[in-house]
Formats: C-alpha cells, structure tokens, sequence
C-alpha cells in the first residue's frame, strides 16, 4: 500500500522512506538498541538510490556494528562510506577504532592520522593516535624480541653439534612460544613447520612429544595455518606417528589431530576463518583426509595397539553427529560405506591368535562403543539395514570358512556388537549354527577358545530373549567351566556368566534364579579374585563385572561395603589403564548406593495384582533407606570420590554417556546427606560434575546438575567452585527449571539460584542471560508452598540487578500486584520473600511507590498486618516498605498517616532497643512532620495528630 506516493510497510505501518528509516534507526541507536538501529539502517540501504544517503547510512551502521563488537563489519561499511566520501571524517575513525579491534594497527594508525590532520584541534583523534602509536610499538618490540627467540630456538635444533639436553630445550622452548599468537606466527612463517618435521623422526622421544605440542599450538583455533600443516606434513606421517609403539607419543598425536579436526570443523561454521581474517575454501578436502587415514589405520600390523585405540578415540569424537538436530550424518555414512569392514576386523581379531593387528585391553571396548556410536548417528530404517546387512555379511563370510580360527573370529566380532549395538549384535548371534558353536567351543581344551566363547555367551546372557535359552542350556556348562577348569581366567569368566543369570530378576527381591545364599557365594568368590594382584588386571576386571551384576542383591550389597579391601582393590582398579572395567564399576556403585530409578507402583494397584495372582515385585529389606545411608558413609570412608573423579577425567571411549550417568547418580546419592557434601566438595566432586552436566545421557545432565543444586545451597558457593567455574554452574541449574523434572528438582535449582544470585552482579547477569528469570517468575504460581515461596525468594535477590527491576517497572504487568498479595499470605516464608522484594524494589525504583494502592484494595491492611506480626523479620519489612512509600509520594505519605499505620509505627518508634524497625519507624514519623501532617510531639499535647 502507499502513503503520500511511498511505500508503507503493512506490518509496522512505517513508511518505507529512506530518510524515515534512517531516522528512526537514529532514535534507537540512541536509546541503545543497537539490533533494532542495525535492521533500520539495512532496510534504508535496500531502498535507498542516492550516493551520498547510503554514504551515510553505511557510516551509521558501521557504528552499530563498533557497538556490538563485530569489528570485521564495522570496517566493512566505514570502506564503504570512505569509498563514496573519502572526506568523511566520522567514517575514517570509525574505521580506525575498528582496524585498531583486528589488530591492523599500521592501517589504524594512517587512519587516526588523517583524522588529526582534518581536524587538528580533536582531542578524541589526537588520543586514538597516541595509543595506536604506542600500541604499534609495543608490537614491533615483542615481534623483534619473538622472532629472535624463534631463530635462537631454530639455530639450537639444526645444529648437529649441539648438546641434546640443549635442543631437547630448544623444543620445549618452541612449544611455550607456539602458544602465544605471535610466537605461533612467528614459527609459521619462518619456515617452521619443515624443520618440526625434521623432529618428528627424531629419536628421542621427548623431542617428538614437543614437536607435536608446538603444532598443537599452531594449529589451535587457526584454520588456516591448520589447513596449510595439513597439506605439508601430510596425514600419513602423522598417523605414523601416532601409531608408533609409544603411548605418550601416540596419545599427544592423538590430541594433534583432535585439535586439527576441531579447527578445520569450526572453521567450517563461520564465514570467517583463522584469526588473519582470510577467506578460504571448504576444509572439507582435509577432514576426508584424515578420516580415510583413520580408518585405514584400523587393520594395519603396523599400528602399535595404543595407536589403534587412538584412531578409535577419535572416530568416536569426530564423526558421528554432536546434535541430532543437525540433519547431515554424511561423515558417519562415509566411515560406514569405506571403512566398517575394517573396523570389524579389529573387533574380530583374537589377540591370543597369529593373525590380526595387535590390540591392548581396551581396543575390544573402543571398538564397541565405537559401532554404536555409528549405529545411533543412522537417521532411516534403510540406513540402518544396510549396517546390519554389511555386519551379517562380514560374521558369515568367517563364520562359514573352513578352520576353527575363522570361526573364532566371527564369534569374537559378535562378542564385540552385543556390547556395542546390541541389536546388530542379535542378529548375527541368530545366524544358523552359531549359538551351538559357542556352546561347543566353551568346552574346548585350548584356553584361548574357551575364553573368546565363555565371553561370547556372558555378552548374549544379558539379552532377555537368549537368557532362558542360555539358562536351559548353559548353566550347567558354566558351572563345570568354574567348578572343574584349572586356568583362574576361564573360572572367573565362568563365574560371570553365573552371576549374570543369577541377577536376572533385577533388584526384584521374589524373583531370584538361585538357591537362598547362592548369590552370595558368587560374590564372595568375585571380591577374593578381585583382591588376588597375581591375576592379570583383565581377570580382576571380570571379577566387578560380576559383581556389578550381582549387587542387584541387598545381601550382596552389604558384604561388599563391608569388605574395605575389595572396595580399594576396585577403585584402583577404576585408576588404572584398564578403562574397560569403568562401567562395571559404574554399576556395581549405582546398584551398592541405590541410585537407580526405581517406580514405585500404586498401593490400590499392588492390591489389585496380588488379588489377581499377578506378580508383584518386592523390595529387599536391606534396600530399606537406613541401610543405604550407613553403604553410602562406608563408601565415602573407604574413597569413592577420588574414584569417581579420576573416572570421570579419563579419555577414552569407553567413558560412555552410560558410563557418565552411572557416575552422576552415585554423586547425587553421595550428596543426598548434608554432612557429606563438605567432604565430596573437599575431595574434588564439585570439579567432578562440571563435566557432566554437558556430557552425559539426559538422565545423566540431570542428575549431575541436582547433584550441583545440593553442593551450592549448602556450601559456599564461592569456595565449592572458585574463579570461573562457578558461573559454569549456572546453566546446569537452570536446566532443571522445566517440567519435565520433578518438584523437588524444581525446588532444590531455584533455592541455588537463590544462593548465587545474591553473590555478585555479574553472576546474576549471568542467571537472566540463561533466560532463567521467565521461568522464575513460572514457578511463583506453582501451587506448592516451597516451590512458590523457593521461586520468590530468587526473585528476591534477583531484583538487585535493574535489569530485572524494569520488568517491574513497564507498565501492563501484574507482578507488583503479586507481591504484595504474596506479603499477605499466610505462609510465613512466602510473605518474607515477597516483603523483602517489595522492601528493594519500592528502595531502588520510586516510581513503583505510587502503583501499590493501585495493585488491591487491601494494600493497606497487608501493610499493617506486615508491621503487626510476630516476626521480627516481617515487621522490618513491612517497616521498610512504609518509609520508601511515605519518601516516595506526599499523598501516600497522607494516606499511611490517616490509617492506623501512625499509632502502630508510634509504638514501633518508642520501642527502648534502638533496633533497625524502631530506627525505620521514627524515620516515618521523622517524614510525616516534615510534610506537615503530623506535630512533632512538644509542639501538640499528645504528638502524633495530623
């Protein structure tokens, strides 16, 4: 539509007029809505046809762009300006702040000078000229000082005559260099990547590690540089390094590429890449690279088993979706279709065997997780059938070649799916001939045969459909395998086995697969192999594998607590090397602590299903609350969070989100007393859980962030978390301020909340830019009387912030109305909180002062009830919230002194202790006479009349 021959905007109704847009893109830059000014300016560049009009508008939005710290823009439109008007002296200073902002001091410095030249008596662009001048200096020196460093640390390394503790030092030197920017710079482009080439075929091995770490530096948040080491060093030689036979070497490797991988993906989420602002092409050429070279690492002899478990570590990281909701799975789809045969063979390979790369304990494990991780990053049914199919494809081709190692190695690859997607895992265990083929083969005489299909048929033993079958046909096995093997590392196996069909009824005390004491028996035979250091750490790990399973037992449980040997035996166990035996762990701790989530069922319910001769399941006594509270001292005693937090720090695929969620409950049972969060807090369980509210299974995040809410309504917050990481607590709380968690959870995030909020500014600037003061202000109509009064208590402390007192402030709102119905109440805690931000809220925004009477019609018998309570409390702020509004407005001040509030503030006043109410009463009266009324006392008999 048209409005006087110009177009009009049908949604806003502004008229679509250059100047207009202009215009009102000026009045809120000045009101310092810079987003809204920004989209005004753009919209009038769209329409505008005259030079020296966009001239202008593009000098203005470069301003908006200073303002919200996008420097790269702001220089962008002040060329811009320039480029129409080279005389345009706001634009060139524009430009100069924000050439000054990228680093470009030289550009900024020519930009400042023609400045003060246009305008010699400016003492803005005088002072911007200064600094750039000092500023550029400051560079050159510590450029000059870098690089003579950089060619000192040069010259070291390629003198073949140097000492090598010198140019070990040299190396070292480098790496501390590489981290500061014009260090990494520096190295780059004096030639620096050839010569840490050279290094890395050094023979000393600590030279190698600091030739890795200063790439690490280089590579850091640079795509460019990243992409460009890429290419010259090439991926085949460092995935040569990484698979070399040293650990640390292969783990700092490991960490190389990781930091390759991020920068280039990072990269590939921006318009700008690499902090010399250069535009680049798609990394995606490298990153293909370098998984192609990961994945044909996986079967290579020639890969040490640390480097393997490495290249698995990071497939696991780097390919399958970090969201969901990102819809391109192509990585995963790529690593499928090229290299899932490969990453099979490695999940077949029988260590004990000639044939196949070497492994190390782990490898097995990462190799699982590691199909999983692909399995569930597969979007369609038809995505999902083509792994089953290229699995069963693989299993089949093994399994019907003739000779028994063939054989073995098809039952090992399904060992390895069973753990990994258990799905896949059954199909191929379903394939003709291949359970029977276990059975068999658990008889055999060559311990290594024995091994690959007693593990084999303990994985299948926790699928539900295939533990009858085992229990009809494998127990009786098992149990000859325990009673009657000669080799410990087949009976603990064995043993397993059992405890994985014993505990086949769950935490279900009436449903039990053993005779009374079986179980227990099993255990007991599990903590001594567990305490026994002459079996291989492989052995002792099975041994928690079946406790996990068998401490779904109360008995059980309570043996183990007991038993301070078995305890340490496996949290050392959990430190080690070994990082396939932390679930197990995970799980024994969850079932000792009884912190899974068990439902409750209905009573009317119960009754029902017994009357029906259903089964009911039914608790162990020894699962009652007071034997868990005595598990969970026994368990602090004995060292469960150094433990839990040396678990929760490993690198390794096999800390699953399972695995962390496992890790998450026990903390939140450990915290569940107050006495005990000191001690987990003191012990590094605060640290601990940071990680897991962003790393873990949902259940997981949530659990770990109650665990959180618990630390910090209790400790000091400051102290629990010190520095930075106590704003790192925030989000984690606020996530439990949803529906989906309970009350409780509710309850326990906003009494933290509460806790922080009233620490620092910057902490609750931190809580209302987690968007938390919405859902605050949700859980004050919670119907419950401590959610509710929890909810305005935080409010209580939030409103110290202003940002949170204009929402008070803007008119068309009911939430002073709620207050001061809230201070009404009965409920005591309620009314305190409500008061108190009544008390501030009047204090620190006058304005509102004059909207109470406004709120109800009994504002003032809320009033005076406050100031008639029996709580000291109460009545201060009750006495507080009268004085703001007698200070605020004389009519009010009228209004208060009409009502009985003057005979009950006369008697607060006359009170003998000179207390803060008594103090805040006579201030009233104190405004009462200086408005003229009310007498002072000598002046009218009895004082007080108006």
């Amino acid at each position: 539509m048209t409005q006087d021959g110009k177009k009009v905007d049908s949604l806003s109704g502004l008229r679509l007029d250059p100047g207009a847009l202009k215009e009102e893109g000026n009045t809120l830059f000045n009101a310092g809505d810079m987003q809204g000014a920004l989209c005004f300016y753009t919209k009038a560049l769209k329409l505008s046809d005259s030079q020296a009009e966009s001239a202008v508008l593009h000098r203005n939005r470069s301003a908006c762009y200073l303002k919200l710290e996008d420097y790269t823009k702001a220089e962008a439109d002040a060329s811009k300006a320039l480029d129409a008007d080279p005389g345009d002296v706001k634009a060139r200073f524009r430009r100069a702040q924000a050439l000054q902002k990228l680093g470009r001091l030289n550009e900024a410095f020519l930009d400042a000078q023609r400045c003060a030249q246009m305008e010699p008596t400016n003492n803005t662009f005088k002072e911007l000229l200064r600094l750039l001048g000092a500023q550029s200096q400051k560079k050159s020196v510590e450029m000059s000082s870098t690089d003579a460093r950089v060619q000192q640390m040069f010259s070291l390394l390629l003198d073949p005559s140097a000492q090598p503790s010198d140019r070990q030092k040299a190396a070292q030197n480098l790496v501390v260099l590489s981290r500061e920017e014009a260090g990494a710079e520096q190295i780059f482009r004096n030639d620096g990547v050839k010569l840490i080439q050279s290094l890395l075929g050094s023979k000393q091995e600590e030279v190698v590690l600091s030739a890795l770490r200063t790439l690490v530096g280089l590579c850091t948040g640079h795509q460019s540089r990243t992409m460009a080491i890429v290419n010259e060093l090439g991926m085949e030689q460092l995935c040569g390094v990484m698979g070399s036979g040293a650990s640390a070497v292969s783990l700092a490797a490991c960490h190389l590429l990781q930091v390759m991988f991020e920068a280039l993906t990072e990269g590939m989420k921006r318009e700008i890449r690499g902090k010399d602002e250069a535009i680049l092409p798609e990394p995606s050429r490298e990153l293909r690279s370098m998984l192609r070279h990961l994945v044909e690492m996986m079967p290579a002899s020639s890969v040490s088993g640390p480097g393997r478990d490495s290249a698995i570590n990071l497939l696991v990281k780097q390919v399958p979706r970090k969201s969901q909701r990102n819809p391109d799975n192509s990585l995963t789809l790529w690593v499928i279709d090229q290299g899932l045969k490969k990453i099979l063979e490695v999940a077949g390979t029988v260590p004990e065997m000639s044939e196949g790369p070497p492994l190390t304990d782990n490898s097995h494990m990462s190799c699982s997780v590691l199909l999983s991780k692909l399995y569930d990053d597969l979007k369609s049914d038809a995505e999902r059938e083509n792994f089953n199919k290229l699995c069963e494809e693989y299993v089949q081709h093994h399994f019907g070649r003739p000779g028994l190692e063939s054989k073995l190695r098809a039952i090992q690859t399904v060992s390895v799916l069973l753990q990994g997607p258990s799905d896949v895992g059954n199909r191929t265990l379903e394939m003709s001939g291949m359970m029977d083929a276990v059975i068999s083969l658990c008889a055999s005489e060559v311990v290594c045969h024995q091994q690959v299909a007693v593990e084999a048929l303990i994985h299948a033993a926790g699928k539900a459909k295939r533990a009858s079958f085992i229990t009809a046909n494998g127990v009786a096995l098992l149990k000859d395998l325990y009673k009657k093997s000669e080799n410990d590392q087949i009976r603990v196996r064995a043993l397993v086995g059992l405890c994985k069909l014993g505990s086949a009824g769950g935490t279900d005390f009436s449903m039990k697969q053993f005779a009374e004491g079986s179980t227990l028996k099993l255990a007991k035979q599990c903590r001594k192999w567990l305490c026994n250091e002459s079996l291989p750490p492989t052995s002792r790990r099975w041994a928690i594998e079946g406790l996990a399973y068998l401490t779904f037992d109360a008995d059980v449980k309570e043996d183990l607590v007991e038993d301070r040997n078995a305890l340490q035996a496996m949290f050392q166990l959990a430190k080690s090397e070994d990082k396939t035996v932390l679930f197990a762990v995970g799980s024994t701790l969850v079932n000792c602590t009884n912190s899974y989530d068990v439902d409750k069922p209905d009573p009317q319910m119960v009754e029902l299903a017994k009357y029906a001769k259903q089964h009911v399941p039914e608790e162990h006594p020894k699962d009652a609350h007071s034997f868990v509270e005595k598990r969970l001292m026994k368990l602090l005693e004995a060292g469960v969070v150094s433990a839990l937090v040396c678990m929760g720090k490993q690198e390794s695929p096999a800390l699953t989100e399972t695995c962390r969620e496992c890790i998450a409950r026990v903390f939140l049972a450990l915290v569940e007393r107050q006495e005990d969060r000191g001690t987990v807090v003191a012990q590094g369980g605060g640290k601990a859980l940071l990680p897991l509210v962003s790393e873990s299974t949902d259940v997981g995040k949530t659990k770990a962030a109650q665990a959180l809410a618990k630390i910090t309504i209790t400790s000091n917050p400051e102290i629990a978390f010190p520095g930075e990481r106590i704003y790192e607590v925030v989000r984690p709380l606020v996530s439990l301020l949803t529906l989906d968690c309970s009350l409780l959870q509710n309850f326990e995030s906003l009494m933290a909340l509460t806790n922080l909020a009233g620490i620092s500014e910057r902490l609750r600037q931190k809580i209302i830019k987690e968007k938390a003061v919405p859902k605050v202000e949700g859980y004050m109509f919670e119907e419950h009387d401590l959610v509710r009064a929890a909810a305005t208590e935080c409010m209580c402390n939030l409103v110290l912030s202003t940002e949170v007192q204009q929402l008070y402030v803007a008119t068309g709102n009911d939430r002073l109305k709620l207050l001061v119905l809230y201070s009404g109440e009965e409920d005591e805690r309620l009314r305190k909180a409500a008061a108190g931000t009544l008390a501030m809220l009047t204090a620190e925004q006058p304005e509102l002062c004059a909207r109470i009477p406004g709120t109800t019609s009994h504002w003032l018998e809320i009033l005076q009830a406050l100031l008639l309570s029996d709580s000291l409390e109460l009545r201060h702020r009750g006495v507080v919230v009268m004085l703001n509004l007698m200070q605020a407005e004389k009519s009010l001040a009228e209004t208060l002194m009409e009502s009985e509030a003057l005979e009950i503030l006369s008697v607060l006043a006359k009170s003998t202790e000179q207390s803060p109410i008594s103090r805040a009463a006579q201030h009233c009266l104190d405004k009462a006479i200086e408005y003229s009324i009310i007498k002072k006392p000598e002046e009218g008999g009895e004082g007080n009349e108006p």
